[in-house]
């Protein structure tokens, strides 16, 4: 029935979560070696109005005029929601239509650009991403575009941590051997608690992913790893089956 909407799904930390899909294909400015939605086709930095805000409103106006009810909108979907110009758009509109709270699933990448950090303070919850702990780690982890800077999407979580007033989630997602020592996920921890996240959720790979070294950490390592951030890290997975095998 409706093109940019789905759900509503259950959330571990949603609750029950309306999804809103801002792009066609996968658009992203990561191409991440353990994305459950697979390769990126278009590794973009290029922010457009990709599907255009007014048509989502338009479902999502229809969707709640015929009752839906769900405890988050949430734009995430097939990938970056921020390369829609139109996103912050959509933010606003959905709170015009909906006391139901927003929530933005982003990876972060874009935060150095300031209309991204505008559009995004908007929501009520920005879930966003840090996985690794310098540029090098960045690009074995997530392989960006090539004018993605690590320093200056660090720097742009700290300038939104100042100008958000809503609650800032941080997602670390650990793969077995590339970024799961313990002296590596302390550098992330250190590196998190410079823009102070009021949430920090530590994943770790559940799905079938694109590349065959994107192996999962194990239960016991993850729960240990999770005390080295401050606040410390809630160990989190997003399928049925649980943390996987310890």
């Amino acid at each position: 029935m409706y093109r940019h909407l789905f759900g509503p799904v259950p959330s571990r930390r949603l609750g029950l979560s309306l999804g809103v899909d801002l792009l066609v294909d996968k658009a992203c400015s990561f191409d991440c070696i353990f994305c459950e939605v697979g390769r990126t086709r278009d590794l973009t930095v290029e922010r457009k109005e990709y599907v255009k805000s007014g048509t989502v409103l338009e479902e999502l106006s229809s969707w709640v005029d015929g009752g839906g009810r769900a405890d988050h909108i949430t734009l995430a979907g097939t990938g970056e929601p921020t390369l829609n110009t139109g996103f912050g758009d959509v933010i606003r509109g959905a709170k015009d239509i909906s006391e139901t709270p927003v929530a933005l699933l982003s990876s972060g990448s874009l935060f150095f650009l300031d209309d991204v950090r505008r559009g995004a303070a908007q929501a009520d919850i920005v879930k966003v991403s840090l996985g690794a702990w310098d540029q090098a780690s960045m690009e074995r982890l997530n392989r960006p575009s090539s004018r993605i800077d690590f320093e200056k999407i660090v720097e742009g979580y700290r300038i939104f941590r100042d100008l958000f007033h809503g609650e800032l989630w941080l997602e670390v997602l650990l793969v077995e051997g590339v970024n799961s020592h313990v002296a590596e996920v302390a550098r992330i921890a250190q590196i998190a608690g410079s823009f102070a996240p009021d949430k920090i959720h530590l994943n770790t790979v559940v799905r079938p992913a694109p590349e065959a070294e994107a192996l999962p950490v194990t239960a016991n390592a993850m729960e240990a790893l999770s005390r080295l951030f401050d606040p410390a890290a809630e160990v989190v997975v997003d399928f049925k089956g649980g943390v996987p095998g310890k």
